[in-house]
């Protein structure tokens, strides 16, 4: 069964990313060989923004799709590096870097938002709380942009993001994705069959947040531990949240090349 892994991330170690301390699990620099040999074989990956915290970001991210396409499907850059453009500036910035994504992880830049509309830039939302809440306003506000909430949503205190998810699953442009599970409280895992069943598997996708998840387990355990929660599904509810889901909600060439998915796990 093919997969597409849509949440990982690259870096290089001292070159910004503040959040990452010398002497940390996660001081090294991450490439595209170490992605390539991490222990899974996948249709494609949408790498992800890592918090470096400037535009170069976004560029850096679009040169590594160029250079492996075959291996990089697509890419989700940084929002908030353009809190400061004005949309005729993000508009111009956003053609030359064609991202398939942009995550919104502060602020609401609302401003920008018809822009990402109009060019079918897909918004991420990775907030520490309330994310599903935030999509819901944003996907009622802006009925033509397709958001993604990143990890579930964040689910900190249980009965909140229980009360927050239905009014997101409602919303047509909003979708879940099942990712970071190692990185979350050990609950967060058994919540995905109840995340699946309010959003539909047409609306749900998958990603391993790797290299993030590594200090609790490596990528092939975290992928299943997302798949874990799909074992209802028939295989063609589970082909939309593998594959299926992510080429349409981020605009993925057909040049997935890679077509088998070696995990163990359901």
């Amino acid at each position: 069964m093919r997969l597409i892994d849509c949440h990982a991330h690259l870096w290089q170690a001292g070159h910004g990313f503040p959040w990452i301390r010398p002497g940390s699990e996660h001081y090294r620099t991450f490439t595209l060989d170490d992605l390539e040999h991490s222990g899974v074989e996948v249709a494609g990956t949408v790498l992800v923004e890592a918090s470096r915290g400037d535009r170069g970001e976004t560029l850096a991210l679009r040169e590594l799709r160029a250079t492996r396409p075959d291996l990089v499907a697509g890419y989700v850059g940084n929002l908030q590096v353009y809190e400061d453009a004005v949309p005729e500036e993000f508009e111009e910035l956003m053609v030359e870097a064609r991202p398939n994504g942009l995550r919104l992880g502060g602020a609401v830049q609302e401003a920008l938002l018809p822009v990402l509309e109009k060019l079918r830039i897909t918004l991420d939302v990775n907030l520490p709380a309330n994310a599903l809440a935030t999509a819901t306003k944003l996907a009622e506000r802006f009925p033509g942009l397709t958001i993604v909430v990143d990890h579930l949503g964040n689910p900190r205190e249980l009965d909140v993001w229980q009360r927050e998810l239905r009014p997101a699953a409602a919303r047509p442009n909003v979708l879940l994705k099942i990712s970071g599970l190692l990185t979350q409280p050990p609950e967060v895992a058994g919540l995905v069959e109840r995340a699946v069943e309010a959003f539909g598997p047409e609306r749900c996708l998958v990603g391993s947040d790797w290299p993030i998840c590594l200090p609790r387990g490596s990528r092939a355990d975290s992928l299943g531990l997302a798949l874990r929660g799909l074992g209802g599904l028939s295989d063609d509810e589970r082909a939309q949240v593998l594959h299926g889901n992510a080429v349409r909600a981020y605009r993925l060439d057909g040049n997935l090349a890679r077509e088998t998915l070696v995990i163990d796990s359901c």
